[in-house]
C-alpha cells in the first residue's frame, strides 16, 4: 500500500511542477512514506531521520517531510520529537502537499493529518517512477473497519471506502496499453470492496472479473483477502479466468480459536480451514500464503501448538511471520497485557519460521518436473545469463535467458528448486 501511495504522491507533485531524482543528495525536498503496523518499522524510520539530519547539516535548505501511517499516528508530536522534520502529512492529505510545501517555504512547519470518509485518489494516475514497466499496483480501496485487536491500520487509514469500479478498469486498460502485463489490486481487505452506482452494487468478485476481461494477456493479482469474507463466488471467478493468478494471501495470524477471538479476527480455526478446503476444491493448485503472529497477549503454549498444527494441516506455500509488538491506541494496548516474555516470543517465532521453511521447501519440491507459464520480469539478481519471473502461483522462477524479452510469457519446466526459488529451462508452450 505504501508503494502505491508513493506513486500517487509523485503524480501530485509532478502536476504541481516538481521533478524527481534518484540521487538523494540532489533533492530539495525529501519525503519518507511510513508504516506503523509494527514497532520495528517505526524504529527504522527513526534511524532514517538521523541520516536526514546529516543531510540537513550539509544543506540547511533541504525540506524533510514525513508521510503516511506514522505521520497520521503521531501527528504534531513528530515535529517536537524530530526537529529535522518540516512537514507531516497523513495518508488522506496528499492532495494538500503543494500548499503544505508553500507553508514550509514561507518559514513555518506544516501539518495535515485529517482523515477523509471519501478520499480514494481515483482520479489520479500514479507515476510509476520506480517500476520495472511490467508489474504495477492499483489501489481499489482505502481504510479498514475490521479493528483487529493488534492492528493500528483503522486508526491511521480511517474508514473503509471503495474506489469507482470504472476508474479501476480504466487504469488497468491504460497500464496494458503502456506495456504493463501484470496488475495487483490492493486493499486492506479486498473482499469487502463495494461500489454502488446507478442502484447497482459491484462487489469484489465482479470487479476482479472486469479487470480480467481488460485483456487475456494482462495478469491480475490481488491482496489482501480476509478469511471471514472470502466467498465461493470469488473462487469460482478466479477459476473461470486463466489470467487471474492462482495465488491467495489469506492471513490466519493464529491457529487457535481462543486467540483468534482474542484478536477480534471474526472467524474460528474451523472456519478458516473451511475456506482452505474451498480453495483446494475450487482452485486445485492454487498457492496459499499467510501472516502469522507469535506471542500475542495471553498466548499459551497450547495456542502456539495449535498454530503449528494448522500450518502443518494447510502447508502454506510461504508466509510472513512476526513477533507481536504492541501498537499504541489499539484495542490490545488498551485492554490486554503484553504478557508473553520476549524470549518465549522469540522461541515460538523460530519454531514457526523453521516449520514454514520446511513447508516452502516441500511446496517447491512438488513443483519439480512441472511446466509453468512465467511472465519474464527481468534478469536474475545473481546473473545476467538468467531471467527471473513469476508463475501464476506467485513463485519466483529462474531460467537461462531465451530469445524472449521482459514482459513476455514463456513456458518453463522446473528441474531444480530451493525453499524460495524454482529453477528450470524454457520449453515449447505445448508442454503446458
Amino acid at each position: 500500500m505504501n508503494f502505491s501511495d508513493s506513486e500517487i504522491v509523485a503524480s501530485i507533485l509532478e502536476e504541481a511542477g516538481f521533478g524527481s531524482t534518484k540521487h538523494i543528495a540532489e533533492a530539495d525536498m525529501i519525503f519518507l512514506n511510513t508504516c506503523s503496523i509494527r514497532d520495528n518499522a517505526e524504529q527504522r524510520v527513526r534511524k532514517r531521520l538521523e541520516f536526514m539530519k546529516s543531510l540537513k547539516k550539509k544543506n540547511p535548505q533541504v525540506v524533510v517531510g514525513m508521510l503516511g501511517c506514522m505521520a497520521e499516528r503521531l501527528k504534531t508530536q513528530l515535529l517536537e520529537e524530530e526537529n529535522v522534520l518540516d512537514l507531516v502529512a497523513g495518508p488522506d492529505s496528499y492532495r494538500d502537499l503543494p500548499r503544505l510545501m508553500a507553508e514550509v517555504e514561507s518559514g513555518t512547519k506544516a501539518v495535515n493529518t485529517l482523515l477523509s470518509i471519501d478520499e480514494t485518489y481515483a482520479d489520479i494516475s500514479p507515476v510509476r517512477y520506480d517500476s520495472n514497466g511490467i508489474s504495477a499496483f492499483i489501489s481499489i480501496m482505502r481504510g479498514c473497519e475490521n479493528y483487529c485487536a493488534y492492528c493500528v491500520v483503522p486508526y491511521v487509514r480511517g474508514q473503509e471506502r471503495s474506489r469507482d469500479a470504472g476508474s479501476i478498469t480504466a487504469e488497468a486498460e491504460s497500464l496494458f496499453r503502456k506495456g504493463f502485463r501484470e496488475v495487483t489490486l490492493l486493499g486492506q481487505n479486498v473482499n469487502s470492496y463495494q461500489w454502488i452506482s446507478g442502484g447497482k452494487t459491484i462487489r469484489f468478485a465482479e470487479l476482479l472479473e472486469k479487470a480480467a476481461l481488460v485483456n487475456p494477456l494482462l495478469r491480475i493479482r490481488f491482496a489482501t483477502s480476509h478469511p471471514k469474507d472470502l466467498s465461493d463466488e470469488l473462487l469460482h471467478t478466479m477459476a473461470r479466468h486463466k489470467n487471474i493468478c492462482k495465488a491467495i494471501h489469506l492471513p490466519v495470524q493464529s491457529g487457535s480459536t481462543r486467540m483468534l477471538d482474542h484478536m477480534n479476527r471474526g472467524y474460528t480455526r474451523e472456519q478458516y480451514l473451511d475456506r482452505i478446503d474451498a480453495i483446494r476444491n475450487i482452485l486445485p493448485g492454487c498457492a496459499i500464503s499467510t501472516d502469522i503472529i507469535a506471542g500475542f497477549c495471553d498466548e499459551s503454549e497450547e495456542d502456539h501448538q495449535d498454530t503449528l498444527s494448522l500450518m502443518e494441516r494447510v502447508g502454506f506455500d510461504y508466509a510472513f511471520m512476526f513477533r507481536y509488538s504492541e501498537r499504541p491506541d489499539t484495542l490490545a494496548a488498551e485492554r490486554y497485557q503484553d504478557n508473553v516474555p520476549p524470549e518465549v516470543k522469540e522461541r515460538r517465532l523460530r519454531e514457526i519460521i523453521d516449520l514454514q521453511q520446511k513447508n516452502s521447501y516441500q511446496s517447491n519440491k512438488e513443483d519439480a518436473g512441472k511446466t509453468f507459464e512465467v511472465l519474464i520480469e527481468g534478469f536474475s539478481k545473481r546473473s545476467d545469463a538468467f531471467y527471473s519471473g513469476r508463475n501464476s502461483q506467485n513463485k519466483v522462477v529462474v531460467f537461462p535467458v531465451t530469445g524472449n524479452n521482459p514482459g513476455e510469457y514463456v513456458c518453463v519446466k522446473i528441474s531444480r528448486f530451493t525453499s524460495a526459488t524454482l529453477i528450470g529451462d524454457a520449453v515449447n508452450p505445448d508442454s503446458l
